[in-house]
Parts: structure tokens; sequence; C-alpha cells
């Protein structure tokens, strides 16, 4: 696809769910980036974020039509882009499950966001299941089982090849695996478990995995 077209401004590999969304579709479709980090959770956070995203939040992908910002917008545009990654399901019935799925996770799960924040390295102890982080799980489980279910012959992932509804999803995979959660408690037969396994065994999330342990590793040494 030649050289890198796009630069992906993110923010860390070890708190950042939103930024490893694109950075997985990028990363699994093969598409040449460069990648720019804001350090989060700093005083200038805020305003170096704002130079190149107008929402002060990342992700941002620059491209050469302008900035794309928000998640679910840079992989919808990934889509159109670069139809040859298939970043949505040919099938049209998929595609509208894909999407749907994709713009739920996008807009719910507060409870799972405050609850079990991204800590990507951490291994912690799961956390009081209230009636609304149990809704939040069930009705994950339930997503990914009835996607692979109707739609996964084909692969591992929700739709059998990986698409944009993966990338959305697996920030939740890190999720589960920090806080230790046991899906059978929450009506799972193995299927989702076996989802989230696939999504943490892939290459790409190993990659970010590795730079999440660089990145703490070098703030420790400037301590």
């Amino acid at each position: 696809m030649g050289t890198a077209k796009y630069t992906l401004v993110i923010g860390d590999k070890n708190i950042s769910s939103w930024s490893l969304r694109p950075w997985i579709a990028l990363k699994a479709c093969g598409i040449p980036f460069a990648e720019e980090r804001v350090r989060l959770r700093q005083p200038d956070s805020k305003a170096e974020i704002s130079r190149v995203s107008p929402s002060g939040k990342v992700p941002a992908l620059k491209t050469e039509n302008g900035i794309v910002w928000d998640s679910l917008a840079i992989l919808e545009y990934l889509a159109e882009h670069h139809p040859e990654c298939h970043l949505w399901p040919k099938d049209a019935e998929a595609r509208a499950a894909a999407r749907s799925i994709s713009a739920e996770m996008h807009s719910g799960f507060a409870t799972l966001r405050n609850d079990m924040s991204m800590d990507l390295l951490a291994r912690l102890a799961t956390p009081p299941i209230s009636p609304a982080l149990e809704t939040d799980i069930r009705r994950i489980v339930a997503i990914w089982h009835d996607a692979r279910s109707r739609f996964g012959k084909g692969g591992p992932f929700l739709f059998g090849a990986f698409t944009n509804a993966d990338a959305m999803y697996a920030p939740v995979a890190t999720r589960f695996r920090t806080y230790g959660v046991d899906l059978g408690q929450f009506g799972d037969d193995g299927t989702a478990q076996a989802y989230a396994d696939a999504i943490l065994a892939m290459p790409e999330m190993a990659e970010w995995t590795a730079g999440a342990v660089e990145e703490v590793r070098s703030r420790k040494s400037e301590v």
C-alpha cells in the first residue's frame, strides 16, 4: 500500500482504550501509518491533544483529507478508503449487525467503563458486581455469542474475519482479563471467552502490549 499517508495520534497504550480501536484496525489490515503519542493525565495533555484533535480527545487520524477524530469515525473512514480490507462484512445482514453492535459499544456500557477502566498491564481483583455492571457484562456476552453463532463460521472473530466490530470490542477483552471476570457467571457457554482469547492472542495485541510495557518502563526511568 506504499508509504504511510496517515498519522494516528494516540494516548498511553496502557490506559487508552479508544486509541487501541483504530490502531489495531490499521495494524490488522496492514495499512501503513505513523504513530504520534500524547501522554495522558498530565497538566498539558488537553492542550497537546487539542492541537490536532478538535474534540480535545484521542485518537485522531491525520489524513490527506484533514483530521478525522473519534474512534468510530476513524474506523468508518478506513473502511471507506480501504475497501480491500473488508473492515465491514460483505454480507448485508452481517454488515448491519456489525455496525449496530459497534455503535452500541461506542455509546453504551458506561458502568463497565467506570467500574473496569482499562489498565492493560494490571491484574486486579474483580470489582463488586452491581446490577448495572452485571447488565453490561451480560449484554456483551450476548452480543459476542450472537455474532459468533450467526456470522462467525469463517474465523475466530465476531464475523469470522477481523472487522471494525472486533476493533471496537478489543479493549473489553483486555478489561475482562485485567479484572479476572469469569464470563461463565454471566451466561457464557464458552463462546464469549474463546472470542476474548482470540482477540488477546492477536499478534497486533501483543505489539500494542509491548508498547505499553515500554512506555511504563521509560516513565519509571524518568522518576
